[in-house]
């Protein structure tokens, strides 16, 4: 089945995985455009900077929660089809996005618009799993996330360049339009065959999802790996969301200069994906783990308390590679952590990670209303460290 076909796959699928890689730039797009439209929003419709960060707790929240079912569909009805379906749904609700008249319209089609996205980035790195060897996935995995990553800095940018020079509405548009494309395109690759893979029996859907959850969750080596992918995204995107509110307040920069220095956090994840193969054969997961944290704290000071916001720019740079260092490691352990079951494992994997963003925004911005943008990033510049060291200490009990 499914968990075998790794094991026997001897070329890279380059075609089906590129197409994917498109539909992950889409859907970085999506999740990453509200961060500097968070001041306009907060202007035009008359509300704090921290109940405007609630349309980024809503798409997080659904995209999390969404996993529940796209994970079971995706090894039930076939990974590609699910993902090539999701994204048609993602044009649509991008556009109801674009179409929202108020705060409440806006937050509730971006609940709709992290469902319907929930399925791309998951069971794309399950896919993956399925297609590529253990040996070689980590790279690969890298290689395919360099999509979400340019994703993320063309919603950065785009969501800031709008706030200051256009439409908010602007950026929905564009993202609905290229979900549609990359619909388009991933159907195609179906039809044509060339992203087939060996499908499990079907079963009834209800107790099939029951029980592939339950399976994952049996594991507890994966209960660690889900513990610690929840805190990392609660501890880096629920501060990393404010840091164009901080740059925009502390230094008065506009909104568009801010979004261009977002840019440079999709630079260092960029400079990771190029180089993973060789930091993973020279550190080793384990020291990948801690410097990753410990980078990302150290980034987190500099952009807290840099006294030049010139520094900020290279700083998201190395939020961008220190998250990468920490998080695909995570990733890959994840696409192995329950292989019979990858489709679910992953989307398990992939809801933690969200729902653990959306407790982190929300935290964040009960703080930012009491401490300030400065004090939320220190704090979880103290914490991620604690999560790495953590991590590596189950992983020697576990493995």
């Amino acid at each position: 089945m499914t968990a075998a076909i790794a094991d026997t796959q001897t070329e890279t699928p380059t075609r089906a995985i590129a197409a994917l890689a498109l539909a992950a730039m889409v859907s970085g797009m999506a999740l990453r455009v509200t961060d500097a439209l968070l001041p306009r929003l907060a202007s035009d419709f008359s509300i704090s900077l921290g109940q405007a960060a609630q349309v980024v707790t809503a798409y997080a929240v659904a995209y999390g929660l969404a996993q529940l079912g796209f994970g079971p569909l995706g090894d039930r009805f076939g990974k590609y089809r699910v993902i090539a379906w999701a994204c048609a749904g993602s044009a649509v609700t991008s556009l109801l996005c674009a179409l929202a008249v108020g705060p409440h319209s806006l937050m509730a089609a971006r609940l709709l618009a992290g469902a319907s996205a929930g399925a791309v980035i998951p069971l794309s790195m399950a896919w993956i799993g399925d297609a590529v060897p253990y040996a070689n996935r980590q790279p690969v995995l890298a290689r395919f996330l360099t999509g979400q990553i340019t994703g993320f800095a063309v919603g950065m940018w785009g969501g800031g360049y709008a706030a200051e020079h256009l439409d908010w509405r602007a950026p929905f548009f564009a993202i609905a339009a290229l979900f549609a494309v990359a619909s388009v395109v991933l159907h195609t690759l179906r039809r044509r065959g060339l992203t087939d893979l060996t499908q499990p029996p079907r079963q009834q859907v209800l107790r099939h999802m029951v029980g592939e959850f339950a399976g994952v969750l049996a594991k507890p080596w994966a209960r660690a790996v889900l513990m610690t992918v929840f805190l990392e995204g609660a501890l880096v995107f629920g501060p990393f969301v404010f840091v164009p509110a901080h740059l925009h307040d502390r230094f008065e920069l506009p909104l568009s200069t801010v979004g261009g220095l977002m840019m440079a956090y999709a630079a260092g994840g960029l400079v990771f994906a190029f180089n993973a193969r060789w930091l993973v054969q020279r550190l080793g997961e384990r020291k990948l783990v801690q410097w990753g944290a410990i980078t990302l704290a150290l980034a987190f000071l500099l952009l807290a308390f840099g006294p030049w916001w010139s520094l900020a720019a290279p700083a998201c740079a190395i939020v961008g590679v220190g998250f990468y260092m920490l998080h695909n490691t995570l990733q890959t352990q994840a696409t192995q952590m329950a292989s019979e079951r990858r489709g679910s494992a992953v989307a398990t994997f992939a809801a933690c990670l969200f729902l653990g963003q959306s407790v982190g925004v929300a935290i964040s911005a009960v703080l930012v209303e009491m401490l300030g943008t400065a004090w939320v990033l220190a704090l979880g510049a103290m914490l991620l460290p604690v999560v790495a060291w953590q991590f590596n200490r189950w992983r020697d009990r576990l493995l």
